[in-house]
């Protein structure tokens, strides 16, 4: 054959082959269908880019990360507590890495030495179910505090520290707000009225939604959304103030397919992106955007700023493991 003839069909047979998709593994600790939701998204903008996703709560992400420390089996970490990527045994598996757009972040929600960024958050909220509570001839709580009335013995179900990252914030920033002294000792009088510690913080409000308890405490986004499915719970934010998460991405450093790695972190400061983020969450740290009315009608107050605890995300990170003894010590079950 013409060796010109041969060259016109090689070139031919390649342009008929389709181009190979970029491929990334990112682990997540969104809820399952916040983040099916986001990756729907991302992957219509981004349809070559094919995204392998492992969800896991907080305290499970977080074990797996450091297991695999030596040999890190993804590219990307994606929605996970920025109180425990700042574990120093996660953060030096992290590379440096500031996404297109990352300037419309406030640097309050991005690491100082850019290795990671935080563009969502959640707030800690009481789902309680009005119909048990008007069976029981149970008031509203409206506080921590009132959870303590022993009304409420084995009526109350909470997210397990250990295991959970919104369990892990009700009990720092509670310890936060009280002091260390204060705090346990508060803890182990409402542990008399808690009927169960549940591995993640989205189930305590399901087993309120369900009328299995009067309260579960849980997270905001799960109670707004049981209330629009029509369960008979209201969403209370506790008086003392809400502990708070912010929600972190981040770039690993072993990366073995980085280029497709910063193309999906790029896509998650991005407008697509922040949209997405104002119908699934109360905090968003991309400006410009507006509460949605449901949000509204389901409790959250325009400025959640008004309701949240402040809170110290690295000194959570630096006391989590004595924390967590000290939980597991007095009130694992």
């Amino acid at each position: 054959m013409d060796s010109k003839l041969c060259i016109t069909a090689l070139a031919a047979l390649l342009l008929s082959v389709p181009a190979a998709a970029d491929e990334i593994t990112v682990y997540t600790s969104y809820e399952e269908d916040e983040a099916a939701r986001f990756l729907e998204l991302a992957k219509k903008d981004m349809p070559d880019l094919e995204v392998n996703m492992l969800r896991l709560s907080t305290g499970e992400l977080a074990a797996r990360i450091i297991a695999e420390k030596a040999n890190p089996q993804h590219d990307v970490i994606w929605g996970f507590a920025a109180s425990t990527i700042v574990t120093p045994q996660i953060e030096e598996t992290l590379e440096a890495y500031r996404p297109k757009g990352i300037d419309a972040v406030p640097k309050e929600f991005r690491a100082a030495d850019d290795k990671w960024f935080a563009v969502t958050g959640y707030m800690a909220a009481f789902c309680v179910n009005d119909e048990r509570l008007e069976k029981l001839g149970l008031e509203k709580p409206t506080s921590w505090k009132d959870l303590l009335d022993p009304k409420y013995k084995g009526e109350i179900v909470m997210p397990n520290p250990a295991s959970s990252g919104t369990g892990y914030i009700q009990v720092s920033s509670l310890l936060q707000m009280m002091g260390e002294d204060e705090g346990w000792a508060f803890l182990e009088k409402l542990d008399k009225n808690v009927a169960q510690y549940i591995k993640s913080g989205s189930k305590p409000c399901h087993a309120a939604s369900a009328g299995e308890f009067a309260v579960g405490a849980s997270y905001d986004m799960r109670a707004i959304k049981n209330i629009e499915e029509g369960y008979p719970i209201s969403m209370v934010i506790p008086a003392e103030g809400s502990g708070n998460e912010l929600e972190a991405n981040a770039l690993v450093a072993t990366s073995k397919n980085k280029e497709a790695a910063k193309r999906f972190l790029d896509w998650t400061v991005t407008k697509t992106a922040a949209d997405a983020y104002l119908e699934w969450k109360a905090i968003v740290t991309i400006p410009g955007g507006t509460m949605p009315q449901r949000f509204l009608d389901a409790g959250l107050p325009q400025d959640t700023n008004s309701v949240l605890h402040p809170t110290d995300f690295k000194a959570a990170a630096e006391d989590r493991k004595d924390i967590i003894a000290t939980w597991q010590e007095k009130f694992e079950r």
